[in-house]
């Protein structure tokens, strides 16, 4: 089986796996991260088919629909492109970047690196931020019940790994403890250049958001 063709069995795939799932870590999610790791590594010199799989697959099971458990992901990912006979080199480098892309809080350290993972992970953290990231972040504030705002919730930024995946805070706080975090945790010089952008338009959201809600505005 060629490249063009475990592509589009994963497109296929992971199409049928994730038809009905939470709106900001549905297939559009994925079609999103695919293309900008595209951009972002038509730049760079990496392996184009781990870049690919790598995007396709890194939400196939993600954590926060499966009670945490983070091996669900990467297993599942394997298993699939097992049946597809893909190199056992290419499983496992897939199998890494599924393992170690996720932000974790602030003060997970990464202990796996790759270029093809700096830019799947690139591509992925563009997508939590600007006016995508900004309407994700409310889709699924909304899909757990959180509140929009609340001026007596602080944002924590000294969160542990686990306080940051059990955190139920409003979901203006999930811009300090992570969106706005994001830009200068870009890996590669296009998603740098592609996140001041998106930056940017988060901060003048902010901006708005507080003067309405304060009848200012």
């Amino acid at each position: 089986m060629n490249k063009d063709e475990i592509i589009s069995q994963t497109i296929d795939h992971v199409k049928q796996t994730l038809a009905g799932a939470e709106g900001g870590h549905d297939w559009w999610h994925i079609h999103r991260v695919w293309k900008t790791a595209q951009h972002i590594a038509a730049a760079e010199e990496a392996d184009e088919l781990v870049v690919a799989l790598g995007a396709l697959l890194h939400d196939i099971a993600d954590s926060k629909f499966h009670n945490g458990d983070e091996t669900v992901g990467p297993r599942k990912a394997r298993e699939w492109l097992q049946s597809l006979q893909v190199a056992e080199v290419v499983i496992a480098h897939v199998e890494n970047i599924i393992t170690h892309i996720s932000f974790k809080g602030g003060n997970h350290q990464q202990p796996f690196r790759s270029k093809e993972l700096d830019i799947v992970q690139d591509a992925d953290r563009l997508d939590a931020i600007g006016a995508i990231g900004i309407a994700r972040a409310f889709s699924y504030g909304g899909f757990k019940n959180r509140a929009l705002y609340d001026p007596a919730v602080p944002p924590n930024l000294n969160m542990s790994k686990e306080e940051y995946k059990n955190s139920n805070a409003p979901t203006i706080n999930h811009f300090y403890e992570k969106l706005l975090l994001l830009k200068d945790r870009m890996n590669t010089e296009t998603g740098r250049m592609m996140a001041r952008e998106r930056h940017e338009f988060m901060e003048r959201y902010l901006k708005q958001f507080y003067g309405e809600w304060e009848g200012e505005l």
